[in-house]
């Protein structure tokens, strides 16, 4: 467990967990939670008793669980339970129990707890990702999310199926992390237990849905530059970072235009794609679009150079030394950062060495209000990352986490430093 956990104490949560092979995780969450001194009470539905039993969970928690509407004598368990909890977490949560949810269906303990609940919602989706990105899937969530309840995930990644994208449950760490931020803040799940203090009135603001029709564009991916008509200058950026701060600004409301570059990654399903290749063919999408934009964020890793006089053939192959002239690309972040009406800027750094050096200087250069920097070596191709955001505040840590979970505490600071400057 992370040293940045603190316990939440006194603090009580109904734990629901719904048929899915990912209720093996679960078991993890529970025991972390009760390891931080929260109170854990299981509802499970009856398809879950098929992946994970109640007697592990009942083991764990050191409390029965709930599973039937009548294991009391006055079927009153889905009030009591609901009354008692500071908020309810269901992880995992399947396509089928999220439909339920979003149209108001009871017809199982978990489903009729949810309903009658005066507290947070908190769901955790698991699911393939054909039915993650199915439509009815999605209007569901978009009706959760209009709700009031909030998504934790899910992330992208290798499935049980075998299949790999997104719909894959957050980690159990992750997950407990996320809970005792929102337990010791008395607010959103989304808020990052290390992002920077806020004001009573500005977390009363604060929601799941904090970029509320707010318009931003965002480049990802790597940039490919042609050396001749099969080879060229790219990097090892996969994009994963930039899809990932996508679906965030989906979930929190936002209307995004996804800028991106060569991937093998399925945009989120919401969001308006513009592909491209080189870095010309990205500076001319932002230049479309960055007139409706209310914020900007450059996640891309653009290449700093091109050849100066690609070949239309392939080069061949000879004994001689080959020289390539490289010439400068545009710089895409200090073009949006220098228009009149410039849109609220969110770089990215990807540094090897001297972090904090290096990303100082490049937000100065650049004369944006937030910069986010990584070590690339940590970060490029990985499913995780660990940012350091520099503002005119200071520098705030959002720690190794799933690139999701990253990129919605990165969107909570940034939703909070774009309405404060409004």
């Amino acid at each position: 467990m992370r040293a940045t956990m603190k316990h939440a104490k006194s603090k009580r949560i109904v734990l629901g967990i719904t048929g899915g092979i990912a209720a093996y995780k679960a078991a993890e969450l529970a025991r972390l939670l009760v390891k931080q001194g929260i109170e854990v009470q299981v509802a499970m539905t009856e398809a879950a008793t098929h992946f994970i039993t109640p007697a592990t969970m009942q083991a764990l928690t050191g409390r029965p669980v709930l599973i039937d509407q009548w294991q009391d004598d006055k079927g009153m368990s889905h009030i009591h339970a609901s009354r008692a909890a500071d908020a309810i977490v269901i992880a995992p949560a399947t396509a089928d129990f999220m439909a339920k949810l979003a149209t108001g269906l009871a017809d199982d303990l978990l489903s009729t707890l949810c309903l009658a609940r005066d507290c947070p919602l908190l769901v955790a989706p698991a699911m393939n990702k054909q039915m993650w990105s199915n439509a009815a899937t999605q209007r569901n969530v978009q009706r959760l999310l209009a709700d009031g309840v909030t998504l934790l995930g899910p992330a992208s990644g290798v499935q049980a199926c075998g299949e790999e994208g997104m719909g894959r449950m957050l980690e159990p760490e992750a997950l407990a992390l996320d809970v005792v931020a929102a337990l010791q803040n008395g607010t959103s799940l989304q808020e990052s237990s290390l992002t920077p203090a806020l004001s009573r009135g500005e977390r009363e603001q604060k929601s799941t849905s904090a970029l509320n029709g707010i318009k931003i564009l965002l480049t990802a991916g790597p940039t490919y530059e042609a050396i001749d008509a099969v080879r060229g200058i790219t990097n090892r950026s996969s994009g994963k970072m930039g899809y990932a701060i996508a679906q965030a600004a989906l979930e929190m409301g936002a209307q995004v235009t996804l800028v991106s570059g060569p991937v093998a990654l399925t945009p989120p399903v919401g969001a308006q794609v513009v592909q491209v290749s080189s870095v010309a063919e990205m500076f001319e999408a932002v230049k479309a679009h960055v007139a409706q934009a209310d914020i900007f964020i450059g996640v891309a890793a653009v290449a700093d150079y091109r050849v100066a006089q690609p070949s239309e053939q392939k080069l061949k192959k000879s004994d001689a030394s080959l020289t390539l002239e490289l010439v400068p690309n545009p710089d895409i972040l200090a073009y949006v950062g220098g228009l009149p009406n410039a849109p609220f800027c969110v770089g990215f750094a990807a540094e090897s060495e001297k972090l904090r050096e290096h990303a100082t200087e490049k937000r100065k250069k650049k004369n944006i209000p937030l910069l986010a920097a990584n070590l690339a070596q940590s970060a490029i191709g990985s499913d995780n990352n660990e940012l350091v955001l520099f503002d005119d505040a200071g520098e705030h840590l959002l720690p190794r986490a799933d690139k999701l979970s990253v990129a919605r505490a990165l969107l909570q600071h940034t939703a909070t430093l774009y309405l404060k400057g409004k």
